[in-house]
């Protein structure tokens, strides 16, 4: 399942998201900018190495670590859902604040306190590795698990195949994203190594969970810019 769109609208133009967006592709631009060695070199150093962190050395790495990419497709596959699902996020936690600074700031916070929680979750089952994990997805599963609290019901225009059967269809939320923590936290119990840090995945859609849950609009609350929000209760 590949999401596509959403039918959610928002009502501010999603500055944080897009910077976002720009950040990593600026970034990943830099890490390929010098050949492959200087891309290897760009992981080691600003990756999160497990045993260099638990032995005291490159912290920074709890963030450096959220704005790289291992390549053009892990890239854009996070970006697809960052783009997708961001905007309304950004939207949902800005209204809610009585400054539209201090707004967009709380969730850039989001977002980070997401993408340092994943990569905790994932050091914490891999503390002998010496790989380095880069990327944003552990970030991203944050605003995942807040669109799965905030909007369960809007419908997401979801790309579906099996075998030759390819088709675009319209899903719940609640049903798509679902769908695919399942599938995170059923691979990051399996024994097989695939290379994907599944285990920040869940970490990072647990973290947005427990912080779209304290902060989301309670129906018996009526305001204006709430109304879109509190349809997700009826």
């Amino acid at each position: 399942m590949l999401p596509l769109g959403d039918e959610n609208p928002t009502r501010l133009r999603p500055i944080v998201t897009w910077a976002l967006i720009a950040s990593c592709i600026a970034v990943f631009l830099w890490q390929s900018s010098s050949g492959a060695s200087f891309f290897i070199y760009t992981l080691l150093q600003y990756g999160i190495i497990p045993v260099r962190v638990l032995g005291g050395r490159g912290l920074y790495s709890f963030i450096t670590n959220i704005f790289l990419h291992g390549g053009w497709s892990h890239l854009l596959g996070n970006m697809l859902f960052l783009w997708i699902f961001g905007d309304n996020i950004e939207d949902h936690i800005t209204c809610r604040s009585n400054s539209m600074f201090l707004g967009r700031l709380s969730y850039l916070g989001f977002y980070i306190v997401c993408g340092i929680t994943a990569s905790a979750v994932w050091l914490l089952t891999a503390t002998d590795s010496a790989q380095p994990a880069v990327g944003a997805s552990g970030a991203i599963a944050g605003v995942l698990g807040a669109y799965f609290v905030f909007y369960p019901k809007r419908r997401i225009r979801t790309l579906v195949g099996l075998g030759f059967f390819v088709r675009v269809i319209k899903v719940r939320a609640y049903t798509m994203i679902g769908v695919w923590f399942i599938y995170q936290f059923m691979m990051a119990l399996s024994p097989w190594d695939t290379g994907v840090a599944f285990w920040a995945h869940v970490g990072g859609f647990v973290m947005g969970v427990l912080m779209a849950t304290l902060i989301r609009p309670r129906p018996r609350v009526v305001q204006t810019y709430y109304a879109q929000d509190l349809d997700e209760w009826k």
